[in-house]
């Protein structure tokens, strides 16, 4: 299980400020030696949920020890934040920690956070576990770039608007979704990403049945055979494939450009506004600006 209490940060020890602490997506060891020590020497603790949060020290033998710890979650967090806010100012170390992964990843924690800057106030990252990185760990899909859009929208037409504005998009794109949805939300991908496009469908991450799938869109939908899988899920989709564009197009669009910007500027903003590959847009860059 966890370490012994002696190798542990005792309370009083750790810096004042606001620690953002990374627990476990689903492992209970997969939370960091550091995060041990802030959960152990921090004067105050507020979770997203003190249940979860008493469960995780339990695990790894750390004691509340009389500590105050505040409930800290979407419906109160505003009505919270100056609580802490009186502890930070009072000098005292502050740990939050969400239910699982890391805070403001959707999750609570950013009134907080903005509020503790705004104040003045010194926030600390304490990173480990984030179902965002783990999913694109084992997606088998690109990593250099990706967007995190967060959780789908429920209502049909607020899902379809959403897709439709990432389907586009020159990055890996991650989203979160209900078990109850996911089905529905594969029928929209397959109509705005289209049936081919390259996912992961992960689930149940770090846990004891861990799963991925791997495929078209259309191969993901078709492997649940219309069942509604269990656990968290997290939806990992292969970028745009590139469009093709003319190259006078091209051309067009970086004389206009160069006109104001460098040509590395130039390049760049092309590339991104036509989803043009940048290496192609910067061979004609160079023969516009020998010529």
């Amino acid at each position: 299980m966890g370490s012994s209490a002696e190798t542990k940060a005792t309370a009083g020890t750790i810096p004042p400020g606001l620690h953002l602490v990374a627990t476990p997506i689903g492992t209970a060891r997969d939370i960091t030696l550091r995060g041990l020590d802030v959960l152990a020497g921090a004067d105050v603790l507020a979770a997203e949920d003190t249940r979860t949060l008493r469960h995780l020290m339990e695990i790894h033998g750390i004691a509340l020890a009389g500590r105050p710890l505040l409930a800290v979650h979407d419906h109160n967090e505003a009505a919270a934040a100056p609580r802490v806010l009186a502890a930070l100012a009072a000098g005292k170390s502050v740990a939050y920690a969400s239910e699982a992964g890391t805070p403001l990843v959707s999750d609570p924690g950013f009134a907080l956070v903005r509020a503790a800057v705004a104040a003045g106030e010194r926030v600390h990252a304490v990173p480990g576990a984030s179902a965002v990185l783990a999913a694109l760990t084992v997606a088998g899909l690109p990593t250099d770039r990706f967007l995190f859009a967060g959780f789908v929208p429920a209502a049909a037409g607020d899902r379809a608007r959403f897709l439709a504005g990432l389907a586009g998009s020159d990055a890996t794109v991650v989203l979160y979704e209900s078990p109850r949805r996911v089905l529905r939300t594969l029928d929209a991908l397959a109509e705005t990403f289209g049936e081919t496009r390259r996912m992961a469908l992960c689930r149940e991450l770090t846990k004891r049945h861990e799963e991925v799938i791997r495929g078209g869109v259309a191969e993901v939908r078709d492997a649940l055979a219309g069942q509604e899988p269990k656990g968290e899920v997290v939806l990992v989709l292969d970028r745009a494939p590139p469009v093709e564009t003319a190259p006078e197009t091209v051309e067009k669009a970086l004389e206009r450009a160069m006109a104001t910007r460098s040509v590395k500027d130039a390049v760049t903003f092309v590339a991104q506004t036509l989803n043009v590959p940048r290496r192609t847009v910067y061979q004609i860059a160079l023969a516009l600006d020998r010529g």
